[in-house]
């Protein structure tokens, strides 16, 4: 797996088992990307990846501008091997791996993001209650990474959606 764009592009990153992890597809991180900087400056912005999996969205963040990028993951063998790939990158950025829980660590966090990125399990039934969790640390974008229709809470709206194969990716931003 590479890093598709910014200062880092083509830098590789491990995987961790396939089987305990879904990378989100070159080609979709490209496009995340490219619709956010439609959307935003990154120079000084937060990134949190609240479902890191490999860390890649994370490093993408900071490879295209992002000033600082917060990664959480639960599962211990997937918090090492994204350790490892962080591991080149922290000390020329501030980069941040927490291990643990999303949906308790992130109301506890005492720090606002610009982009929150939520991409759990498909199917773990967490999409609704990981947008109410961050609802307080978030200054400018959620977005999501999904197959299933998710409820938006009424005071998001939806900016853009798209459709990857059987996979959306949904910017939400507060109704204001």
């Amino acid at each position: 797996m590479n890093i598709t764009g910014g200062i880092y592009n083509r830098q590789k990153i491990k995987a961790p088992d396939e089987n305990i992890t879904r990378p989100t597809l070159s080609k979709v991180r490209m496009s995340v990307f490219n619709t956010l900087s439609s959307m935003m400056d990154f120079g000084g912005k937060s990134f949190l990846d609240m479902y890191s999996g490999s860390g890649i969205m994370s490093l993408e963040a900071l490879s295209r501008g992002f000033e600082r990028a917060v990664a959480v993951e639960q599962n211990k063998k997937v918090y090492s091997v994204i350790k490892s790939n962080f591991s080149k990158y922290e000390k020329s950025h501030d980069l941040k791996l927490i291990l643990g829980n999303s949906l308790k660590i992130c109301p506890k966090m005492n720090e606002k993001f610009d982009v929150i990125y939520i991409d759990p399990p498909y199917f773990a039934g967490v999409y609704e209650k990981s947008i109410e969790v961050v609802r307080d640390i978030c200054e400018e974008f959620i977005i999501l990474e999904h197959v299933t229709e998710i409820a938006v809470p009424e005071d998001f709206k939806i900016l853009k959606q798209k459709k990857y194969g059987d996979k959306f990716i949904t910017f939400l931003s507060y109704n204001s």
